[in-house]
């Protein structure tokens, strides 16, 4: 697999893909990117007849890059968020970029942009598939796509954390208030009872 992570195979990673064809859930001629020679070495890795490309998921084209008007940029952080190799970098706000050694040319981000600030640019002229690919791009590729996935995950837990010792601290402050009404009791009471359930279901997804 290119490792692109484009998802215009049909599924959200090129290992999900890969998946799928060894479980025979999907056909190996289903990715623009690799293109003809892409599926006639995943014909030769499964002992199956070269096929065409299905052109349903996409046509195989030059490899394009991402490029970014950063006059027009208004720093919404939508493209950051579906790069999936983490090659845009930028901070809400603020004009973003992409690092055109990373992309990949997914495509992935034009779509999220709200001002249609994002271009994709050929930097392969004629080259197609794995013509305009390389392994050692691909393998680069793979390594982006788990490095983003490993932050996504800790930022995640980071985050629950911090939700939970918030919901802790207000569970404290409530059990501190001495309540002079029967009303302001059963409302404590009430309190105590929610935060107690968001904490269990907190502790509850704690990987």
């Amino acid at each position: 697999m290119p490792q692109t992570q484009c998802t215009k195979c049909g599924f959200p990673s090129c290992r999900a893909y890969a998946e799928a064809i060894a479980l025979g859930q999907a056909n190996y001629n289903q990715c623009p990117p690799g293109g003809a020679v892409g599926v006639a070495r995943l014909a030769a890795i499964l002992t199956r007849p070269r096929i065409a490309l299905n052109i349903e998921h996409g046509n195989e084209r030059p490899r394009p890059v991402a490029l970014i008007d950063e006059a027009q940029c208004i720093g919404c952080t939508l493209c950051i968020q579906a790069c999936p190799v983490d090659a845009i970098l930028g901070a809400a706000k603020q004009m973003h970029t992409v690092i055109s050694a990373l992309c990949t040319g997914c495509d992935l981000c034009v779509a999220p942009c709200p001002v249609d600030c994002i271009s994709m640019v050929n930097v392969t002229g004629e080259k197609t598939g794995w013509d305009a690919w390389s392994q050692a791009q691909a393998d680069q590729a793979r390594k982006q796509f788990h490095a983003r996935n490993a932050r996504l995950l800790r930022e995640k837990k980071e985050n629950d954390e911090r939700l939970l010792a918030k919901a802790k601290e207000k569970l404290r402050a409530i059990a501190g208030e001495n309540p002079l009404t029967k009303e302001q009791i059963d409302e404590n009471a009430r309190k105590k009872a929610i935060i107690a359930a968001a904490i269990a279901r907190a502790s509850a997804n704690k990987p």
